[in-house]
């Protein structure tokens, strides 16, 4: 490969004297610092951005990007159509890995670990609360499979917006059975932090024992050579 754009990661990286007791206080801190770095700084334009890793029953990796939307001390998760590709292989093989990753902060957190099915409630509290337009889209689209064209797609949208018309309620569009989401129960939880010379730093959770994300006793850390 000719012509080979070279950066010198400039962050602060994260050392042992600095990181937090537990991965939840650890990540809560870097998922605020990049929220605020969206408006502040205008350099991180979706902070919530989660690229999410599963396994096919062939054992061949794939790999997309969601928007975190649940995040606190049970651990990150997020929505989809339950019946779309990274739903039937987390059906098959529970096991998932996601990144969250800020480059122009010089970050990245790496969850690792098992997704459990969010809980029904917490899925229609969260569907009610989307713009109209993403509810209906949600039935439109039969996630991961194949359209003939875009105006198939829009034909379906038109035809489940007249079905369900905007009357600004957050039940003017019903919860499809199909729609749900997912809660990684993490493993492992690594923070990424660049440095200059590549000599970056990889602080790394391990779990030793059950409890929740906060809870400094079912963890260990360690650090892990770049």
């Amino acid at each position: 490969m000719n012509d080979v754009t070279r950066i010198d990661y400039t962050g602060t990286g994260l050392s042992e004297d600095e990181v937090a007791a537990t991965p939840w206080v650890q990540a809560k801190r870097w998922v605020d610092d990049a929220v605020e770095r969206s408006g502040a700084q205008a350099d991180v334009p979706e902070p919530h951005a989660l690229s999410v890793a599963t396994v096919d029953q062939n054992g061949l990796p794939n790999v997309r990007t969601v928007l975190m939307r649940f995040f606190d001390e049970r651990g990150p998760g997020f929505l989809t159509n339950t019946l779309s590709t990274k739903g039937a292989e987390l059906a098959d093989n529970r096991g998932i890995a996601a990144s969250l990753t800020w480059p122009s902060m010089f970050r990245a957190i790496r969850f690792r670990g098992q997704s459990v099915l969010l809980d029904r409630n917490e899925v229609s509290d969260y569907f009610g609360s989307r713009p109209w337009g993403s509810r209906i889209s949600a039935w439109a689209s039969q996630q991961s499979q194949p359209v003939a064209s875009r105006a198939e797609l829009e034909t379906a949208y038109e035809r489940y917006a007249a079905r369900w018309p905007d009357r600004g309620q957050s039940d003017d569009v019903p919860v499809p059975d199909f729609w749900g989401g997912y809660r990684i129960t993490c493993t492992e939880v690594e923070f990424w932090g660049g440095r200059t010379n590549r000599l970056h730093d990889r602080l790394v959770f391990t779990r030793v024992r059950e409890g929740s994300l906060d809870d400094a006793s079912a963890w260990s850390l360690s650090r892990r050579q770049p």
